[in-house]
């Protein structure tokens, strides 16, 4: 009778050692996120940057924003654009979400607001998205 009880205990102990054997390891297949090398995420903090991406300039709440957004860091600070009196002028537009539908050389556009539109040189031609 013992010796059965042993034979049992190791089988049992013999059939763990195949199973672990036959664990598989699988690679994790999500995509990164960002189009930019580095981190999955940027941090909030505010180190304003202009940037151009096929010659749209926009302004950045920091470096590594721009980065995942896809475009090439022109210069710290906030990008400028000229005013109707033909003065430099720092454009600063609120994050609220009004989408609307902006128009330049032809091609259409959904910002976030219209201030974005607007700051980013872009006519509104609709509220809503395009």
């Amino acid at each position: 009778m013992r010796f059965k009880a042993y034979l049992r205990r190791f089988a049992v102990f013999a059939g763990l050692i195949v199973l672990s054997a036959c664990t598989v390891a699988v690679e994790d297949q999500r995509p990164r996120p960002g189009p930019g090398p580095g981190p999955g995420y940027c941090t909030r903090e505010f180190q304003p940057v202009c940037a151009r991406r096929q010659g749209e300039r926009r302004t950045f709440a920091n470096a590594c924003l721009a980065d995942r957004a896809g475009f090439d860091i022109i210069r710290r600070g906030e990008c400028r654009r000229r005013g109707g009196d033909g003065n430099d002028r720092p454009r600063i537009c609120t994050r609220e979400y009004r989408p609307v539908c902006a128009q330049r050389r032809g091609d259409y556009r959904t910002f976030g607001n219209a201030c974005e539109a607007d700051a980013a040189g872009w006519r509104v031609v609709a509220n809503g998205r395009c």
